[in-house]
């Protein structure tokens, strides 16, 4: 197959797994697809392949608009797509970073093995459940003062370390060691400010879960042992954003944009595309607000990371440092970020990453992540110093009754997407045919008795909309993902007890 045509739009295959939607009309780059055909078909099932399209029209990209493997509609932008705009003369724009700013997930390893866990999953997934807020609205692992929330969007982890709740090591091992120096809590509306301060350290709804993991496979055994994941070995995966404080970010932000930058807007194919030129005030303004939301987000996480040693150890008694519950790493899936990267396109039309021809050079982009990882490769200035010879990890999860998968930067992923990959399995079916489809206390008995996951959530909708069977093969996610080469396999995982909002 060289073709691929899908309710009007063509994509042209360019090798194994790469499609692409040709350069026309007023598209200013062309837009890729990475994914098999078995994904394909999947993703060009709701509007993922337009909203991609669409997104081709914003000023300043450079190279191509990318769908990862777990693409899906999103809002305007499709969730799983990449865009590298210029930061001189393109544009940022909130929907194509996502409301959930800082969305991301963060693994914990342990010295536990399955079998400590064995005939405990139930006293340790109430316990959790007990002890990690969750769900909507309010409650959070801390509720401080404003004065404290204004650090936080300031300071971001730092403000953890010094309040007790981190370790050095934890902020060593997450992504920009957690905090954005960019931040700027003045741009942040006290509207945000009031949404987040009672929210700090919970899980929230949705897809957001804490999930105790054991590691069943391990692939590249050199890297694990960097990562120190091992067959066997008990971790934990945490999953969860900037709540509502970054939900009121992007919608403040999505206003002013419409507002100010009317004429930019008239010439995008879709409103929910909107963007603030480079170098106007309302991009400056914006990127500081959602540096202090990224800082924010990295708190919630850690404090729900820290909630969960706590909770290990009455259960185990035993102190978290002797389990060993270290952090392995904490990463971002939406996210905008200035970053170096090679662009360019020879005068045969082909781009960067494409071949050795390509005439490029440097500059300076917002890389739009929405629904993707960053996925760097050994060597990159902003990999940790731990893993900088072997390469970032990343963390992939699957849905609550697949595996999830520990990946490391792939040394094509700079070229091919930014330095980006897939964000976890990509759904497959909104929420509202989910909760048509399946009964959360069925969901609940079958994954108990069939395959010994204890689930515990708020509501039973909150599980039928999180069933296994609404969600990609994350199998054949991360299969493309590792065959492309921008995020090799590591280890995978597999659910033992979560919970959800």
């Amino acid at each position: 197959m060289t073709t691929y045509d899908a309710d009007g739009i063509t994509l042209e295959k360019v090798r194994d797994y790469v499609w692409e939607i040709p350069q026309e009309g007023d598209m200013n780059v062309p837009a890729r697809v990475l994914a098999s055909e078995e994904l394909l078909d999947e993703i060009s099932e709701d509007k993922t392949l337009q909203q991609l399209k669409n997104a081709t029209h914003l000023p300043g990209l450079h190279k191509y608009a990318v769908c990862m493997p777990d693409g899906h509609q999103g809002y305007g932008f499709p969730v799983g797509g990449v865009a590298g705009i210029d930061t001189e003369e393109g544009c940022i724009s909130p929907g194509a970073i996502g409301y959930d700013i800082n969305c991301g997930v963060r693994m914990m390893t342990t010295n536990l093995t399955y079998d400590d866990l064995r005939g405990r999953e139930e006293e340790l997934v109430d316990a959790l459940f007990a002890n990690v807020p969750s769900g909507l609205g309010g409650g959070g692992v801390y509720e401080g003062s404003m004065d404290d929330v204004e650090a936080i969007l300031d300071r971001g982890m730092e403000w953890a370390l010094e309040e007790g709740f981190a370790v050095p090591e934890d902020l060593e091992h997450c992504e920009d060691e957690g905090v954005r120096h960019d931040s700027d809590p003045s741009k942040v509306s006290k509207k945000a400010k009031d949404r987040g301060k009672n929210q700090v350290g919970s899980l929230g709804s949705g897809n957001h879960f804490l999930e105790v993991q054991r590691v069943t496979d391990v692939y590249r055994e050199d890297v694990a042992a960097e990562f120190g994941l091992a067959e066997d070995q008990v971790v934990v995966l945490i999953h969860c954003g900037s709540r509502g404080l970054g939900h009121q970010v992007c919608t403040d932000y999505l206003r002013e944009i419409e507002q100010a930058h009317s004429g930019l807007l008239s010439e995008l194919p879709d409103k929910e595309l909107a963007a603030a030129p480079a170098g106007s005030q309302l991009a400056e303004d914006y990127y500081g607000a959602m540096c202090a939301a990224i800082n924010f987000a990295w708190v919630n996480r850690q404090l729900i990371m820290h909630r969960t040693r706590e909770v290990f150890e009455k259960v185990f008694d035993r102190s978290w440092q002797d389990m060993e519950m270290d952090l392995l790493y904490d990463v971002a899936h939406n996210i905008g970020k200035k970053e170096v990267h090679e662009v360019g396109v020879d005068p045969e039309g082909r781009r960067a990453g494409d071949g050795d021809a390509v005439d490029s050079e440097e500059r300076e982009v917002y890389v739009h992540r929405k629904g993707a990882t960053r996925a760097f490769p050994a060597g990159r200035e902003e990999v940790p110093p731990a893993y900088r010879d072997v390469g970032q990890p990343i963390l992939l999860p699957g849905s609550m009754g697949a595996g999830s998968y520990v990946l490391r930067g792939g040394e094509r992923s700079l070229t091919e997407t930014f330095g980006s990959t897939a964000h976890g399995a990509g759904r497959l079916m909104s929420r509202t045919q989910a909760k048509q489809e399946f009964w959360g206390g069925d969901v609940q008995d079958d994954l108990r008795e069939g395959e010994q996951i204890y689930v515990k959530a708020q509501s039973g909708a909150t599980v039928a909309e999180e069933a296994p069977g609404v969600y990609k093969d994350v199998d054949e996610v991360v299969r493309v993902s590792d065959a492309l080469g921008i995020g090799d396999r590591v280890a995978r995982t597999f659910p033992v007890c979560n919970i959800k909002g």
